[in-house]
């Protein structure tokens, strides 16, 4: 059975700043410059989730659309989406809030969450035109 790679979008705001509490604010603005503002800064984010697996004989798709928008919703949007990264979210609040971590825990937050058969693929997190990271669960 052919092995599919499906991929919902999905959208969110969040402020954050990237700072680290053992170095000093002078290397902190030398390393992350404007994103070292201690009022912190916020993006408009554009969430990439893709899940892999086999299509259902019975319906044809790897998981119903509607399940997958639930659970990224729930596990994700509902706790980043107009948020500071840095104060406001639990699960963030041992690393810095760049785009590289955040997206590694996004992928540990949705990857329980998946019904049998569906695994992530990749996740694409945009925070800027400009920039974006990619995790393949690696």
């Amino acid at each position: 059975m052919a092995i599919l790679h499906l991929t919902r979008k999905e959208h969110f705001n969040a402020a954050h700043r990237l700072w680290n509490n053992s170095w000093s604010e002078d290397k902190n603005y030398e390393i992350f410059g404007k994103c070292a503002n201690p009022n912190f800064h916020g993006h408009n984010f554009d969430l990439h989730i893709t899940v892999k697996g086999s299509p259902d004989p019975e319906t044809g798709c790897i998981i119903n659309l509607k399940d997958l928008k639930k659970i990224i919703q729930d596990q994700i949007l509902e706790e980043l989406d107009h948020k500071n990264l840095n104060v406001e979210v639990d699960w963030l609040s041992n690393c810095i809030p760049s785009i590289e971590n955040i997206v590694v825990a996004i992928w540990s937050r949705l990857k329980p969450h998946l019904p049998t058969g569906v695994l992530l693929s990749k996740i694409t997190l945009w925070e800027t035109h400009n920039n974006y990271v990619e995790y393949l669960g690696e």
